[in-house]
């Protein structure tokens, strides 16, 4: 089937970037591989209607951050944790790798709102208008939470120097 085939085409073209996307919203391996999963399956639900959008990436990026935040409202998220983390692939050293781990661990306790918009708009290298459409709220929104999440990561990290791909 021709619809399939272009699905698996596209899922082993784009599994790197959908993992490390779901990595960064969820700050864990374990967790990521999971959503990256779900994503994966709603994908191929609506592969039709995901293939008819004028981005496919962009249709894909909105459906996995759409579903980690739905995660939120989920009780059992709550109440199960991965008892280890599993180690993700290795990844080169970074000029100033070792303030990323600081900025990693901050960014965990942001709400999921505040680090998707900034995983969105400085990772992803979003603007404005392109992330709220992700995310389904106006551009005052994404402003005001950007502003709140990096006022809030300059409190828990008031000695860090940003710089490079690390800077949120």
């Amino acid at each position: 089937m021709r619809s399939e085939r272009e699905y698996v085409e596209y899922v082993q073209a784009r599994m790197s970037w959908l993992r490390r996307l779901a990595y960064r919203l969820c700050g864990q391996w374990s967790a990521a591989d999971d959503l990256v999963q779900e994503c994966l399956v709603a994908l191929y639900r609506h592969w039709r209607k995901a293939t008819a959008a004028d981005s496919l990436d962009a249709y894909v990026r909105a459906m996995l951050v759409h579903a980690y935040l739905a995660e939120r409202e989920r009780s059992w998220t709550r109440r199960v944790r991965p008892v280890a983390e599993v180690i993700g692939p290795a990844v080169p050293p970074l000029a100033g790798a070792e303030h990323r781990v600081d900025l990693l661990a901050a960014l965990t306790k942001l709400s999921r709102g505040q680090r998707a918009v900034l995983v969105l708009r400085y990772w992803e290298d979003l603007d404005v208008t392109q992330t709220a459409a992700v995310l389904g709220c106006s551009t005052g929104t994404v402003k005001s939470q950007t502003s709140y999440a990096i006022a809030a990561l300059r409190r828990l990290l008031p000695n860090y120097v940003p710089g490079g791909s690390d800077t949120p």
